[in-house]
């Protein structure tokens, strides 16, 4: 059972097209594996046609329209009624995956994991674009990650397994907002991997003695 969802701003952000590409990657993927967030969209899709039909036409750019519609049509549809495009990764924990992220996936070379800590690896992907971080994380049974705060936005859905931390427990389809200056430490259940699908608008901060060291070894990349 999904308990954690977007608020209904961020819905709306995304419904509206205002969303940042990297931020609306995680927000479509959560809204393809939720069924209650899927049909709040759906509304707001729905009353946001309502207003348009209201207004004096505008022209509007042809390959723009078709992008829109595309973009609509793909995440309107409930998850099991949309074919995956299975992608060439042979990583058991994605085989459930919301199709944006095989989708995904297929546009990017086959997954590579980097160690960043003892309990977690980590995966860059390419998106197209260059406000934020889209990654997957990777964390070992029962790790724990280092307690870090935030110096952007941090959008988490969680693909496979499950994490805690001080505001609860994150199962799949969960989605996760953390904003500038909030700090957390996820710790993963005894019993099986976590994989978690983000997108990072600025590099994270560790905390403590050895924050200085590791914030230096890991890198931020947009793209």
């Amino acid at each position: 059972m999904i308990r954690h969802h977007p608020d209904k701003n961020l819905l709306l952000e995304y419904a509206s097209g205002s969303l940042p590409k990297g931020a609306s990657l995680v927000v479509s993927a959560h809204i393809q594996m939720c069924a209650e967030c899927r049909a709040q969209y759906q509304t707001m899709n729905t009353l946001g046609g309502s207003i348009l039909e209201s207004c004096a036409p505008q022209a509007v750019n042809d390959e723009a329209f078709q992008r829109l519609m595309g973009r609509i049509d793909q995440a309107a549809k409930p998850a099991q009624q949309v074919a995956p495009e299975r992608s060439k990764s042979t990583e058991p924990m994605l085989a459930d995956a919301p199709p944006v992220v095989h989708k995904l996936l297929e546009k990017n070379p086959p997954i590579k994991w980097k160690t960043i800590a003892p309990a977690l690896k980590m995966c860059r992907l390419k998106t197209g674009q260059d406000q934020y971080e889209v990654s997957f994380h990777r964390l070992s049974c029962g790790g724990k990650v280092a307690e870090h705060d935030h110096r952007g936005y941090e959008l988490t859905l969680v693909l496979y397994g499950s994490f805690s931390d001080s505001d609860g427990v994150y199962s799949p389809g969960d989605f996760l907002l953390r904003e500038p200056g909030d700090v957390h430490r996820p710790t993963v259940t005894e019993d099986q991997e976590c994989l978690c699908f983000s997108a990072v608008q600025a590099p994270v901060a560790i905390t403590g003695v050895s924050g200085w060291l590791l914030n230096r070894l890991i890198p931020f990349r947009p793209g």
